[in-house]
Protein backbone atom coordinates (compact mmCIF):
# COMPACT_ATOMS: atom_id res chain seq x y z
CA UNK A 1 0.00 0.00 0.00
CA UNK A 2 1.47 3.33 -0.80
CA UNK A 3 0.72 6.31 1.71
CA UNK A 4 1.56 9.63 0.52
CA UNK A 5 1.74 12.75 3.66
CA UNK A 6 1.06 15.95 2.31
CA UNK A 7 2.35 18.97 4.62
CA UNK A 8 1.88 22.50 3.99
CA UNK A 9 -0.04 24.09 1.45
CA UNK A 10 0.37 24.89 -2.04
CA UNK A 11 -2.18 25.68 -5.00
CA UNK A 12 -2.57 21.88 -5.85
CA UNK A 13 -4.89 19.13 -4.63
CA UNK A 14 -3.69 16.47 -1.85
CA UNK A 15 -5.45 13.86 -4.41
CA UNK A 16 -3.20 15.74 -7.52
CA UNK A 17 -0.05 15.17 -5.49
CA UNK A 18 -0.95 11.56 -4.53
CA UNK A 19 -1.95 10.77 -8.08
CA UNK A 20 1.68 12.23 -9.38
CA UNK A 21 4.09 10.54 -6.42
CA UNK A 22 1.72 7.41 -7.33
CA UNK A 23 2.86 7.40 -11.09
CA UNK A 24 6.07 8.47 -10.58
CA UNK A 25 7.06 5.62 -8.02
CA UNK A 26 5.01 2.55 -10.70
CA UNK A 27 7.60 4.09 -13.40
CA UNK A 28 10.46 2.55 -10.96
CA UNK A 29 8.16 -0.70 -10.29
CA UNK A 30 7.56 0.56 -6.34
CA UNK A 31 3.67 0.42 -5.56
CA UNK A 32 4.22 0.16 -1.42
CA UNK A 33 5.78 2.29 1.08
CA UNK A 34 5.36 6.38 2.37
CA UNK A 35 6.14 9.61 1.11
CA UNK A 36 5.79 13.10 2.68
CA UNK A 37 5.66 15.98 0.37
CA UNK A 38 6.05 19.02 2.56
CA UNK A 39 4.95 22.15 0.69
CA UNK A 40 7.59 25.16 2.67
CA UNK A 41 8.23 29.04 2.44
CA UNK A 42 11.81 30.24 1.35
CA UNK A 43 13.47 30.45 4.58
CA UNK A 44 13.00 27.01 5.11
CA UNK A 45 13.90 25.57 2.17
CA UNK A 46 16.91 27.70 1.98
CA UNK A 47 17.93 26.21 5.38
CA UNK A 48 17.49 22.88 3.67
CA UNK A 49 19.53 23.48 0.62
CA UNK A 50 22.71 25.16 2.66
CA UNK A 51 22.48 22.41 5.27
CA UNK A 52 22.06 19.41 2.81
CA UNK A 53 24.16 20.53 -0.52
CA UNK A 54 26.17 23.50 0.62
CA UNK A 55 23.74 26.44 -1.50
CA UNK A 56 22.88 29.39 0.83
CA UNK A 57 19.95 29.85 -1.83
CA UNK A 58 16.15 28.83 -1.90
CA UNK A 59 15.53 26.42 -4.69
CA UNK A 60 12.05 24.84 -5.98
CA UNK A 61 12.49 20.72 -5.00
CA UNK A 62 14.60 18.83 -2.53
CA UNK A 63 14.68 15.42 -2.16
CA UNK A 64 15.71 12.98 0.78
CA UNK A 65 15.52 9.36 0.37
CA UNK A 66 15.49 6.99 3.22
CA UNK A 67 14.78 3.56 2.75
CA UNK A 68 17.74 3.29 -0.24
CA UNK A 69 18.80 -0.55 0.01
CA UNK A 70 18.30 -3.36 2.14
CA UNK A 71 14.60 -4.86 3.52
CA UNK A 72 12.86 -2.17 5.58
CA UNK A 73 11.76 -3.69 9.31
CA UNK A 74 8.42 -2.36 8.66
CA UNK A 75 6.42 -0.22 5.79
CA UNK A 76 9.28 0.98 3.56
CA UNK A 77 9.77 4.83 4.42
CA UNK A 78 11.00 6.18 0.81
CA UNK A 79 11.92 9.77 2.12
CA UNK A 80 10.18 12.79 1.83
CA UNK A 81 9.82 15.50 -1.08
CA UNK A 82 10.16 19.02 -0.44
CA UNK A 83 8.57 21.78 -2.42
CA UNK A 84 9.28 25.46 -2.52
CA UNK A 85 5.87 26.98 -4.06
CA UNK A 86 7.32 30.71 -4.34
CA UNK A 87 10.81 29.05 -6.29
CA UNK A 88 8.54 26.40 -8.38
CA UNK A 89 7.09 27.30 -11.79
CA UNK A 90 4.76 23.99 -11.87
CA UNK A 91 4.26 22.42 -8.75
CA UNK A 92 2.88 18.88 -10.52
CA UNK A 93 6.70 18.68 -12.11
CA UNK A 94 8.18 19.35 -8.78
CA UNK A 95 6.16 16.78 -7.56
CA UNK A 96 6.94 14.30 -10.12
CA UNK A 97 10.67 15.63 -10.40
CA UNK A 98 11.06 15.13 -6.41
CA UNK A 99 9.71 11.24 -6.41
CA UNK A 100 12.39 10.28 -8.94
CA UNK A 101 15.08 11.71 -6.99
CA UNK A 102 13.72 9.60 -3.98
CA UNK A 103 14.06 6.55 -6.26
CA UNK A 104 16.91 6.84 -7.16
CA UNK A 105 17.32 8.97 -10.80
CA UNK A 106 19.59 11.76 -10.76
CA UNK A 107 19.73 14.34 -13.65
CA UNK A 108 22.88 15.62 -13.03
CA UNK A 109 24.59 12.26 -13.60
CA UNK A 110 22.22 10.44 -16.27
CA UNK A 111 22.15 10.93 -19.74
CA UNK A 112 18.94 12.55 -19.56
CA UNK A 113 16.65 10.08 -18.58
CA UNK A 114 15.27 11.27 -15.53
CA UNK A 115 14.03 14.57 -17.34
CA UNK A 116 13.20 12.50 -20.26
CA UNK A 117 10.78 10.55 -18.13
CA UNK A 118 9.44 13.61 -15.49
CA UNK A 119 8.14 15.00 -19.13
CA UNK A 120 6.36 11.53 -20.08
CA UNK A 121 4.75 11.18 -16.87
CA UNK A 122 3.62 14.94 -16.75
CA UNK A 123 2.05 14.30 -20.36
CA UNK A 124 -0.15 11.80 -18.66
Amino acid sequence: MLEVEVLGTAAIAQAEVERLVAIALASAGIEDGHVAVDFVDSDRIRDLNREHRGKDAPTDVLSFPIDEAGEPAGPRELGDVVICPEHTADLREAVIHGTLHLVGMDHETDDGEMLALQRELLSW
